[in-house]
């Protein structure tokens, strides 16, 4: 197929009735290169067949995958009119939610759905999944692009990513060997990264007012600039602590449910994790929303990452050898907490 842009004159009736098959093959065909940038070893072929081809990683590991979405991030991604930093969003996340075991990714898969196809909006979109992708040595092999009039609302559009990676079957990380004493190192966020917009977005725009291009009290920041920081990925950080031979005992990606709900999803069942919560600043925006929210702390905590994004348990003699490893590549990691004896679950202190 050429890479030029095929020019349709004539509408057909199913572009009159909402779906413009020719305006999304042309946005197709504009991003080939693009997406032919994030290709690895493992790919066989390109985008544009039924299914992408991936080189299977051998009889010694395991594939680990996770789908996930943007959320209504994506609402605020409209208002702002930026729609790059959610597609490096949706690839970060799922990064992070496989990297919990200690699987690197392989590849990455993406849904966009939409009542109406808008070829700028597409391609910034995938412009940011790309980046993403490169960023962490993930090929993207392929995705759907799917335009429904009268199924989402006009000018809006869903966006959906499922990762597929691998982990050595000696090498992966359950939290089953975590136990009392062990010490829970934190990893700063970089803002909300996916979760609680619905809340944040009722308080800020909706109870207070701002704009997305107002400045966000207490910051130098645009509200747009903060509710669109871009979701982390911690696969470098981690990926050197596991490189460094100091033994990760367990892992978690902080998103929708705070810290009562994820934390807990590692530990065995003997064992509760103690966060103190003035072992770290909480970032503005978080401090904001809960005041002028008028949201309980505790749900606060539930709902939100707090400023802290990924979460590693390592054991006591281990901890402060690990917090070397991650200031060495300016991740300012935080102790955040202790394990202790209990049943599974997470106590806040102070």
């Amino acid at each position: 197929m050429s890479e030029e842009k095929t020019v349709y004159s004539n509408k057909s009736a199913y572009a009159k009735a909402g779906v413009d098959i020719d305006s999304k093959m042309n946005g197709i065909n504009s991003i080939k290169k693009m997406v032919a940038a994030t290709q690895t070893e493992g790919v066989i072929g390109g985008i544009g067949s039924f299914g992408g081809l991936f080189e299977a990683p051998g009889k010694d590991h395991l594939l680990v995958s996770s789908t996930d979405g943007v959320g209504t991030k994506l609402k605020v991604a409209t208002m702002a009119g930026q729609h790059d930093t959610v597609g490096q969003d949706i690839v970060n996340h799922c990064v992070n939610d496989i990297l919990v075991q200690g699987a690197k990714p392989l590849f990455f898969l993406d849904y966009i759905g939409t009542a109406r196809f808008d070829e700028q909006i597409f391609t910034n979109v995938v412009k940011g999944i790309c980046r993403a992708c490169k960023q962490n040595s993930c090929a993207l092999l392929g995705g759907e692009t799917a335009e429904m009039p009268g199924l989402y609302p006009p000018g809006e559009y869903d966006l959906v990513g499922t990762i597929v990676g691998t982990v050595a079957k000696n090498r992966i990380v359950t939290g089953g060997n975590i136990k009392p004493g062990d010490v829970i190192i934190g990893l700063p966020s970089g803002g909300l990264q996916t979760n609680g917009y619905s809340l944040a977005r009722k308080v800020i725009f909706d109870k207070c007012g701002f704009g997305v291009r107002d400045i966000f009290p207490g910051t130098k920041s645009t509200v747009g600039q903060l509710l669109l920081a871009v979701h982390k990925s911690f696969l470098k950080p981690v990926t050197a602590l596991m490189e460094s031979k100091i033994p990760i005992q367990g892992m978690a990606h902080i998103t929708g449910g705070g810290f009562y709900d994820n934390i807990p999803r590692v530990l065995p069942g003997n064992c509760c994790a103690e966060i103190d919560r003035s072992s770290w600043e909480v970032p503005p925006l978080f401090t904001f929303i809960g005041r002028e929210g008028g949201v309980d702390n505790d749900e606060m905590y539930r709902v939100f990452n707090m400023g802290i994004g990924y979460v590693i348990i390592v054991r006591a003699k281990k901890a402060e050898a690990a917090m070397t490893v991650l200031r060495k590549l300016r991740q300012y990691p935080v102790m955040i907490g202790r394990v202790i004896k209990g049943r599974k679950k997470v106590i806040c202190i102070n």
